[in-house]
């Protein structure tokens, strides 16, 4: 197909154009971004020179080998780690504004549960933080926890609780203070297939009840295309995006969907994608 073999500096600046005029408001916008960290061996260069938008609403994916700078994008978005060049936009505001408005929850590879804390106190935690009160502060992680298809399971500790479970208070947690923006950095990397599956199934749900911007880091091909409006596509070190891959899937997909040939041609694209990023070394 056409689109398939298009240039991919074309095809990236056509997606960013759709995405943006489709959601009519962008949550993240980066022009030129690099990044190079200083080690004790010299300079390493993290990302270089990425122009992204994200739109309000979408469920933007990462994909690439490891190493390649998705998580690293991710932490610049949420001001965990500063960029060397370029400019990025968080809403509008610089990460660090961005930042300190709260506009954004991190759901990170691993739960972060404190085992001494129930799962309520747990969720609760950011929003004591907030200086919420204790009325608003029970009606809020119990709305999330309900969320997430873990009420009842309030006075619970985390080692009571499965590996899914535990991810799923994580995600409770960064949805407690209510930002737009969700940021998830591979949180079901660890789960076994079985799982896996089924909190895809639960984070589509909860992303179609809550209308969420969501950014999610993977290194799974068919977790990529299953959930998102859109999959970006990254080199290896210095990370580049190399394919902006536009999801023609429906917002409501089964897990079947996956043996469809519209799901199977897009996973071939990406596979593609992470191939020409490879060859471009």
């Amino acid at each position: 197909m056409d689109h398939v073999n298009a240039n991919p500096a074309i095809r990236q600046e056509a997606s960013q154009e759709a995405s943006s005029k489709a959601s009519g408001e962008t949550v993240v916008e980066a022009r030129g971004l690099g990044l190079t960290f200083e080690t004790n061996d010299g300079p390493v260069q993290a990302l270089s020179n990425v122009d992204l938008v994200i739109g309000k609403g979408e469920f933007v994916s990462f994909i690439g080998p490891s190493g390649c700078g998705k998580t690293t994008f991710l932490r610049v978005i949420a001001d965990l780690e500063q960029p060397t060049e370029g400019d990025i936009r968080v809403n509008g505001m610089t990460p660090a504004e961005a930042r300190r408005k709260r506009a954004y929850g991190y759901v990170f590879q691993a739960a972060g549960l404190f085992p001494w804390r129930t799962i309520e106190q747990n969720v609760a935690l950011p929003l004591e933080i907030m200086g919420y009160s204790r009325a608003e502060q029970k009606e809020r992680v119990f709305r999330t926890l309900d969320l997430v298809n873990l009420a009842g399971f309030e006075k619970k500790f985390p080692w009571q609780l499965s590996g899914g479970m535990q991810q799923r208070a994580s995600i409770a947690r960064a949805l407690a203070f209510d930002a737009d923006l969700l940021l998830m950095d591979e949180p079901f990397g660890a789960l076994d297939e079985i799982v896996r599956d089924h909190l895809n199934e639960q984070l589509l749900d909860l992303w179609a009840r809550t209308g969420k911007t969501i950014g999610f880091v993977t290194h799974s091909i068919p977790e990529a295309v299953y959930l998102s409006t859109r999959i970006i596509v990254m080199s290896p070190r210095p990370g580049r995006v190399t394919d902006v891959i536009e999801s023609p899937l429906p917002r409501e997909r089964p897990l079947d969907i996956r043996e469809t040939p519209e799901f199977l041609q897009i996973a071939h694209r990406v596979r593609e994608g992470l191939r020409a990023g490879h060859s471009d070394d």
